[in-house]
């Protein structure tokens, strides 16, 4: 780990005589800046940038395009705005989540492995400030993974192909500025599964103390449950998968707009992310750091 990024992985010393708390907003700050000295911020978001570029790419080398199996894949060259929307599809089951975990997984662990976590606890900063400042910085992550693919998707798809209207799931012709508006609401809606993913993440990291570990096993469990959804027998399950939940947000491609996915997915995944929360901080709020 580079000199900058262990340097930050303590809070300032509070001033001599003084007890003063920082406010939990502060502490966030601080887990922000840490990212950013991180290299492996960069190598997540580096991938969902480079692959919508290259998916255009590869489109407009092969300008004779036949369709596809979705109707967003039939319109490819006809509008830029389908290319989001593809991305999102491709990228929502395994990339993003990929991508999330690498941070979810690795943000309390990599405290344990470099023995900063102690240094951290010893300040006058509370122990569930700690974890809440390091639970937002994940989704803050997450939020940036999703709408920086969004955009260079959309901004790559529009160059490329013209900003010109779709034809949604149902069938119907949607304006270019009403598409460029229910692409946004459709990657804010991912964000509601994807957010269980981080709060399973940040568990599996208090828990396991081990960054490797963590991350590796917050993308197991996303294909563990993929796989089961697939198994033949257990289809009943399926509704209550945390991977199915990835394609909830396609209810907003509808017209009149599929709600129930939508509600679906939000209790749902609220069932994933607040338990393991939950659990997280009460396994960090009984951390034993005093070895280091």
């Amino acid at each position: 780990m580079s000199a900058t990024a262990a340097g930050a992985g303590a809070l300032p010393a509070p001033a001599r005589g003084r007890t003063h708390r920082p406010s939990t907003l502060a502490v966030y700050r601080w887990e922000l800046r840490k990212l950013i000295s991180q290299k492996r911020t960069y190598l997540g978001l580096g991938l969902i940038v480079i692959l919508p570029l290259f998916f255009v790419i590869f489109q407009n080398v092969h300008q004779h395009h036949r369709g596809g199996q979705s109707i967003f894949e039939a319109q490819i060259t006809q509008s830029g705005l389908a290319t989001p929307v593809l991305m999102l599809t491709f990228l929502s089951v395994f990339m993003l989540p990929l991508v999330a975990s690498l941070v979810a997984g690795d943000i309390v662990a990599n405290e344990d492995g470099n023995g900063t976590l102690k240094t951290i606890l010893t300040r006058s900063v509370d122990r569930g400030q700690v974890l809440a400042a390091k639970v937002l910085a994940a989704f803050t992550y997450g939020v940036v993974a999703v709408f920086l693919s969004a955009t260079v998707a959309t901004v790559a798809g529009v160059i490329s192909f013209g900003f010109h209207h779709v034809v949604s799931l149902s069938g119907t012709v949607v304006s270019a500025g009403e598409a460029l508006a229910l692409i946004a609401a459709s990657n804010a809606l991912y964000l509601v599964p994807l957010a269980a993913v981080v709060s399973i993440g940040v568990l599996l990291s208090v828990v396991t103390r081990n960054s490797a570990a963590a991350v590796v096993a917050t993308i197991g469990s996303v294909i563990l449950l993929d796989i089961i959804s697939g198994i033949p027998g257990l289809e009943g399950a399926q509704p209550y998968l945390l991977t199915q939940q990835f394609e909830a947000w396609q209810g907003l491609l509808r017209t009149p707009t599929d709600w129930a996915p939508i509600t679906h997915s939000i209790w749902l995944c609220a069932l994933y992310a607040v338990p393991s929360l939950v659990a997280a901080y009460l396994v960090f709020l009984r951390r034993d750091v005093a070895g280091g």
